[in-house]
């Protein structure tokens, strides 16, 4: 697991940047997301975390799916209140407060600099770009990332504009920590699972089954 003292300043640099203005964002409003709707490939990446399903992820939500993946509760927490505390205002609907809670019918407005590209700028799945990862970057194992292939393709990534790197360096912290097998590498159709949302639900799955045998 990466260092705790990374992930402090990781979470940090994501609190500032919710102070500050956030780069290349729509402000165009998303077709509203509802159960039996049509939705994008990036929705459908955070909708295991809306327990209730009614379109907004609460911070009380957050942390609950941050537990049930495998999480402990206190690093479940400072996540959780990183992640709204960042996406919450950034998704909020137009002509309401901004709040915490990240609403799914807005979160192409979370896309940021620096990305990979896997998702459009509504939030579409583009296979494409998603392939030139491991293409690029898996030079050790093929269709695999090592950590340090992971900040290989960080670096490449990044835009002049330095306001997008800590968000995409915690996501794929994120990533890595949740996805990587027993000898530290992620692997694509473990990747492929965290841009589309299947794999959470397997991970609660799991640690459900695995918090049972204890």
């Amino acid at each position: 697991m990466a260092g705790r003292g990374r992930w402090t300043m990781a979470f940090v640099l994501l609190i500032w940047i919710a102070c500050c203005n956030w780069d290349q964002v729509s402000v165009a409003a998303f077709p509203q997301y509802h159960a039996g709707g049509s939705m994008t490939d990036l929705q459908h990446h955070i909708e295991f975390f809306d327990k209730n399903k009614d379109g907004i992820i609460t911070l009380a939500e957050s942390i609950t799916g941050f537990i049930a993946i495998g999480f402990e509760p206190v690093f479940a927490t400072t996540s959780a209140t990183a992640t709204n505390t960042v996406f919450g205002p950034l998704t909020t609907p137009p002509g309401r407060l901004p709040s915490m809670n990240i609403h799914i019918s807005h979160i192409h407005r979370a896309i940021h600099s620096s990305d990979t590209g896997a998702y459009d700028r509504k939030g579409i799945f583009v296979p494409e770009n998603f392939e030139k990862i491991f293409k690029k970057h898996s030079h050790i194992k093929p269709d695999a990332l090592a950590w340090s292939e992971v900040e290989e393709m960080l670096i490449s990534n990044r835009d002049i504009n330095p306001i997008g790197w800590a968000p995409a360096e915690v996501e794929w912290q994120l990533a890595h920590l949740i996805g990587k097998d027993s000898l530290g590498y992620l692997h694509k159709d473990t990747v492929r699972g965290i841009y589309d949302g299947t794999l959470f639900p397997k991970l609660a799955n799991r640690t459900l089954t695995l918090r049972s045998d204890e």
